[in-house]
């Protein structure tokens, strides 16, 4: 599990001013340097807000990626992989950070009438708040940022904090439509003042909510349906909710986070997820249902391969315990046909739960392409990553794209009865997810393209897609449609870690190292900065306790522990 580490970009006044839903020493003392109230604007505020919201969902992306083996998880039990204050880091930037400066910006954007800034807030706000949720179950939100005559906040229950996610939404919409508006934000990282566009983002996080509800809101369907008749989404690639980084190395350090963990001299510190590469590599390959023998279009952009072979691997020079201890070991019996250890070809990484220390291969080892973080494209050079290689860093936290609103249609379609229009929607999110990837390629200038995919190699895929959901049968071409999800989800696995959830699918992913790592994690343990400070709080005894939407069975649940 990577360290999240918050970096600030913009100073706000001292710390003895802003009050947060957790006890805290109050630092009284004034910095001289600070922004005073007095000196603070609502653009001083959004601007903040913005880089602020991308780092939460970089966080919260990171954590649904490892435990749904997006990327590598590297704790062989549940209960232990995430600590208490392990996820400090994760609420203070939620609470402390983000919507209390929210709320800050709010006072001075209804004073001066910018309307578009408080709904610009709504929206981060609300999405926030159904994280949370969706993480941790119940949390402060009616009590929370009240200041200091309330330091310990009742948590209010997750339906309800749902509920009035949906009404910051619906407000944010009038704010976006208003004519009574004194002035538009100075800057708009997302949309670069759209407000059309944002209205359709808004319509679209009320499309998630209503599909994470679904399983206990009769009604949550019928809304979902009525937003995608209604039209007023996103639709398109150039409508996504992303938030761009750049190439500044100091003062301040713009660059994805990915690429500042593992573009380095020293090489790359994160492991990728053997099972994503496995199936993006080999999943197509001799299945005996279409014509397409190759590998995923986008592999080439999600990964960069600094060797050539993995020690172990069939095309290396065999078993290498200094750089690969299992390579010497035999396949776990509960693997039983999964791949194990080690992906030929130089995919190099590890396997769910794998917790082995980290020997010297920070040079060898997979890391993070092109895609979404603004690493090197894949072309087979095979030479270590460095400080600057690829685009510098200058990728995207993809945070709600017009492929994951497919999915989810797919998901909906699915699930009442229409395996038909599910397919339609499986294969427009794949489509979307492509054009979005392989645009990428253009950012690494040093990288030799005559590698990347043709349109020809994208419809085949897409046609293997296509025959293997028609040769599906009953709940497999669900689980079709969640693998393929979770591929697109590469980079933020927030949506992953909720539809996983929701379906258990997908029903076939790589098993965790241990052979039994306990219960699969239905809601994080609250943070330690939360439950030890608030006396109204009550820590977890069990990551089993479930969100107040998954009515899923209590035990044996997902099926790919």
């Amino acid at each position: 599990m990577k360290i999240f580490i918050k970096n600030v970009v913009l100073t706000l006044f001292s710390a003895g001013l802003i009050l947060s839903c957790e006890t805290t020493e109050l630092n009284l003392i004034t910095d001289p340097n600070a922004v005073s109230p007095d000196q603070a604007t609502p653009d001083f505020y959004l601007n903040r807000v913005q880089e602020e919201f991308a780092r939460f969902n970089d966080a919260f992306g990171t954590n649904g990626s490892e435990v749904t083996r997006i990327e590598q998880m590297g704790t062989r039990l549940y209960q232990q992989a995430y600590s208490p204050a392990s996820q400090d880091a994760e609420w203070r930037f939620a609470y402390s950070s983000m919507i209390t400066d929210i709320n800050a910006m709010n006072v001075l954007a209804t004073d001066a009438n910018f309307k578009r800034h408080i709904g610009m807030g709504q929206v981060m706000k609300a999405f926030t708040l159904v994280t949370l949720v969706d993480f941790y179950g119940d949390v402060p939100y009616s009590e929370a940022n009240t200041g200091i005559d309330n330091l310990n906040p009742s948590a209010d229950s997750g339906a309800s904090i749902y509920a009035a996610a949906l009404d910051l939404l619906t407000a944010a919409n009038a704010n976006f439509n208003t004519t009574d508006n004194a002035a538009d934000p100075e800057n708009d990282y997302f949309y670069g003042g759209d407000w059309d566009n944002w209205v359709k983002l808004s319509n679209s996080l009320k499309l998630k909510i209503y599909a994470q509800s679904r399983l206990v809101d009769a009604g949550a369907v019928s809304a979902f349906n009525a937003i995608i008749t209604g039209g007023n989404y996103i639709t398109s690639v150039d409508e996504d909710f992303q938030f761009t980084w750049g190439t500044n190395v100091v003062n301040p350090d713009s660059r994805h986070p990915n690429y500042i963990d593992n573009y380095t001299p020293q090489g790359s510190e994160d492991y990728m997820s053997n099972w994503l590469m496995n199936y993006m590599d080999n999943s197509k390959v001799g299945n005996g249902v279409g014509n397409y023998e190759g590998s995923d279009p986008r592999i080439r952009y999600y990964y960069y391969r600094q060797a050539e072979t993995t020690p172990g691997a069939s095309d290396s020079d065999g078993p290498n315990q200094q750089d690969l201890s299992c390579s010497v070991e035999p396949a776990p019996a509960h693997y039983d046909g999964f791949t194990f250890c080690y992906l030929p070809n130089g995919y190099w990484g590890r396997d769910h739960g794998d917790d082995d220390g980290t020997p010297p291969d920070g040079q060898l080892k997979t890391t993070y392409g092109v895609y979404p973080a603004g690493g090197e494209f894949d072309d087979s050079a095979f030479t270590p990553v460095d400080l600057g290689t690829g685009a510098g860093g200058a990728g995207i936290m993809p945070i709600f794209l017009a492929q994951t609103v497919d999915f989810l249609r797919a998901e909906v379609a699915y699930a009442s009865g229409n395996a038909a229009g599910a397919k339609t929607f499986l294969l427009n999110g794949i489509q979307k997810s492509m054009d979005k990837t392989l645009a990428f390629g253009e950012l690494d200038g040093g990288a030799d393209l005559s590698l990347a995919p043709s349109d020809d190699d994208v419809a085949d895929y897409i046609a293997e897609v296509d025959a293997l959901y028609e040769a599906a049968v009953g709940d497999e071409k669900l689980n079709l449609i969640a693998k393929e999800f979770f591929v697109s989800l590469f980079g933020n696995g927030i949506d992953a870690y909720n539809f996983y959830r929701r379906t258990g699918y997908p029903n076939d992913l790589q098993p965790n190292l241990e052979f039994n790592p306990g219960a699969y994690i239905r809601s994080f343990l609250y943070p330690a900065v939360y439950a030890n400070n608030n006396n109204k709080v009550t820590q977890k005894t069990s990551v089993t306790e479930k969100v107040f939407w998954d009515n899923n069975p209590d035990a044996g649940f997902p099926l790919s522990n």
